[in-house]
């Protein structure tokens, strides 16, 4: 006797196999848990960036986006429950690295600088890039894998993270570009 499809579950093409749907469901689950550890990491990170930033509307958009992020961290938990699954991180190289590299500019810069806020800005461009990149391609495969209520919790995300670069790009547009070609080295 054949099973009969439930509501909830998603409909495949013939082609794919159960192994192959199975991978792909297992790769799934781990991508969310490296961008769990991903937004968990901006949440220690963010209050070093706050600080490090002289620029208010800077500060206020990194203060902003901190609490986007615990959001952020409390979405992806929700689909860890959604998915049947506790909620664990895995260790996220790429936003490692990227830290580390904003934590860099931030030494490297004298503090008070608009050069040091304006840095602070291309490293959390980065950062927000990545994040855009990885909740595009999660959203995209929760699509894939019928799971359109966690695709539409991703989007939810994907349209801060979006967001918050434009606010980026806008503080450094308002004035800071210019301002840090005037600025004399002390």
């Amino acid at each position: 006797m054949a099973k009969k499809e439930s509501a909830n579950e998603p409909k495949f093409a013939s082609a794919t196999t159960q192994k192959e749907f199975s991978e792909l469901q297992e790769f799934f689950k781990d991508s969310i848990a490296d961008l769990y550890w991903a937004e968990n990491h901006l949440v220690k990170s963010l209050p070093k960036m706050i600080s490090a930033a002289s620029s208010p509307a800077l500060k206020k958009a990194i203060e902003t986006h901190l609490e986007e992020t615990k959001t952020h961290v409390a979405r992806l938990e929700e689909i860890f429950g959604l998915l049947g699954e506790k909620a664990i991180a895995k260790k996220c190289d790429a936003m490692e690295g990227l830290t580390k590299e904003a934590e860099g500019i931030v030494e490297e810069t004298q503090a008070g600088t608009v050069t040091r806020d304006l840095g602070i800005i291309l490293a959390s461009q980065k950062v927000e890039h990545y994040e855009i990149a990885s909740y595009t391609g999660l959203n995209r495969l929760a699509i894939t894998l019928g799971l359109q209520q966690i695709a539409d919790i991703l989007t939810q995300t994907l349209n801060e993270e979006g967001q918050a670069d434009s606010k980026l790009s806008e503080i450094a547009e308002n004035g800071l570009n210019y301002k840090a070609v005037k600025e004399v080295k002390k």
